[in-house]
């Protein structure tokens, strides 16, 4: 899979400004992936997002789109911003729906998905050989659909 044209993820406040593109590993199940950083418009750098393309049951559990913002630029609704605006670079890869996870006790991530109107599927335990559950502990997810 090819790497698209990204200069158009921005809106008023933010842009998206292409980190890395991955194109992925079937082998090892790694499907293909774009990494951002979250910036002003000046490209000071915010925080980083990303959206993994495709479909696999690890992207059930770890979803199709992760990001983080620097604790001092929290608050200011920048990941649901940037949410946002992977929708629409997902769109021109042909998705159809795709998945955003957060862990249970993280309350921020959980509105953001309530937010962007994402359904909620529930709370899921994770398989014994997932990745999360085996190298970060985690052992539940709350799992959100958002059909684009």
């Amino acid at each position: 899979m090819e790497c698209l044209d990204t200069s158009f993820l921005q809106n008023d406040e933010i842009k998206l400004v292409l980190d890395k593109f991955y194109p992925g590993n079937l082998a090892i199940n790694w499907v293909p992936a774009y990494s951002f950083y979250i910036c002003d418009l000046k490209e000071n750098k915010m925080g980083k997002c990303d959206l993994r393309i495709g479909d696999s049951e690890g992207l059930f559990y770890g979803g199709h789109i992760g990001y983080t913002i620097e604790e001092k630029h929290r608050g200011h609704h920048y990941s649901l911003k940037a949410c946002k605006l992977l929708f629409e670079l997902a769109k021109k890869h042909d998705m159809e729906y795709l998945y955003i996870t957060a862990n249970p006790d993280n309350h921020a991530s959980n509105k953001i998905c309530e937010y962007l109107n994402g359904e909620f599927l529930g709370i899921f335990e994770l398989p014994e050989d997932n990745d999360m559950r085996i190298n970060d502990n985690e052992t539940h997810k709350c799992i959100y659909k958002f059909v684009l």
